[in-house]
């Protein structure tokens, strides 16, 4: 299984690749803003992005909206530290799946991508 990465903070892209292969997910892409991801997502074609919201050149929800006009199936989980509830129904409404708050435990991210994937039905 696929996943990309979408995080401007290399450090946060660290920990969630870590956690991600302890979880057995080794093929992982990372991308540092929306516009890095837009750009890998055609060569790579994802099973799973893992999105922050608050970074340059593009932010996880200008990501998300893109990228929902061509694909609305790929399963999206907004990983950011934006908590307020009006946040994360604006996410929702754009598209993503699910949504994990900054910092997270490793079992939490676990669980949020384990449910997301049984929603969306792709196989690991």
């Amino acid at each position: 299984m696929k996943i990309l990465l979408i995080d401007d903070s290399k450090t946060m892209r660290n920990i969630q690749k870590s956690v991600l292969k302890q979880l057995g997910y080794t093929e992982i892409e990372e991308a540092c803003d929306g516009q890095d991801a837009l750009s890998k997502i055609g060569a790579f074609k994802p099973d799973l992005c893992l999105v922050d919201w608050n970074m340059p050149i593009m932010d996880g929800l200008t990501f998300v909206t893109t990228f929902r006009q061509t694909d609305k199936t790929t399963p999206l989980i907004m990983v950011t530290t934006e908590a307020e509830k009006s946040r994360v129904i604006q996410a929702i409404k754009a598209g993503v799946n699910n949504y994990v708050v900054k910092p997270f435990t490793p079992d939490l991210l676990s669980e949020r991508i384990t449910e997301t994937l049984a929603k969306c039905s792709v196989g690991s």
